[in-house]
C-alpha cells in the first residue's frame, strides 16, 4: 500500500510541474501585464532618461576623444618644433665651438713658436750676460785674493815684529793685552775694508 500511494502523490507533482510549464509562457505574459500597469510609466521615463544618458555619453566620448586627438597633435606639432629648435642651437652652438676651438689651437700654436723664441733668446742673453759675469767674477776675486795676501803678509811681519820684540823684552800682562788689542783692532779695520 504504501508503495502505490508513493506513486500516486508523484503524479500530481509531475502533472504540476508539466501543467505549470506550459503556463509559464502566459503567466510571465500576464506578470508583464500587471507589471507594465503598475510601473508602465515609470519603465518609459527610466528608458528615455537611459536613452538620453546613453546619446549624451556616446556625444561627449565622441567630444572628448576629438579634443584628446587635437590635444595630441598640437603638443606633438610642439614637440616638433621644439625639437628642431633645439637641434638648430645644437648645430649652431657646435659650429661655433669648433670655429672657437680652430682659433684657439692657432693662438696657441703662435703663443708656442713666440715662446720659443723668447725663450731661446733669453738663454742666448743669459750665456752672453754668464760670460761677462764669469769675467768680472774672476776680476774681483783676483782683487780679492791679492789684498788678503797683502793684509796677510802685512799680518805676518806685524806679528813677526811683536814676537821678537816679546822675545827681547820681557813684558807683563798689561803690554800684552794692549799688543792683543792693537791686532784685534787692526784685524777688525782689515776685515771693514774688505767689507767695503
Amino acid at each position: 500500500m504504501s508503495e502505490f500511494s508513493t506513486s500516486t502523490e508523484s503524479i500530481p507533482a509531475e502533472h504540476d510541474a508539466a501543467t505549470s510549464q506550459e503556463h509559464a509562457p502566459e503567466a510571465a505574459a500576464s506578470v508583464d501585464k500587471i507589471r507594465d500597469i503598475i510601473f508602465g510609466s515609470q519603465i518609459k521615463n527610466y528608458e528615455t532618461r537611459f536613452l538620453r544618458l546613453e546619446e549624451n555619453l556616446n556625444r561627449e566620448t565622441a567630444e572628448l576623444k576629438e579634443t584628446m586627438r587635437r590635444r595630441f597633435e598640437s603638443i606633438e606639432a610642439f614637440f616638433k618644433s621644439e625639437s628642431e629648435a633645439l637641434a638648430a642651437r645644437l648645430r649652431g652652438e657646435r659650429e661655433e665651438r669648433t670655429s672657437s676651438l680652430t682659433d684657439l689651437e692657432r693662438d696657441m700654436k703662435e703663443s708656442h713658436t713666440n715662446f720659443s723664441k723668447r725663450l731661446n733668446d733669453i738663454d742666448a742673453n743669459a750665456r752672453d750676460g754668464d760670460s761677462a759675469l764669469r769675467k768680472e767674477l774672476m776680476t774681483e776675486s783676483r782683487k780679492l785674493l791679492d789684498e788678503i795676501s797683502q793684509h796677510h803678509d802685512s799680518l805676518r811681519s806685524l806679528m813677526e815684529m811683536r814676537v821678537s820684540e816679546l822675545r827681547t823684552q820681557k813684558t807683563d800682562r798689561a803690554f800684552m793685552s794692549d799688543l792683543l788689542r792693537e791686532m784685534a783692532s787692526q784685524l777688525d779695520h782689515e776685515e771693514a775694508s774688505k767689507s767695503e
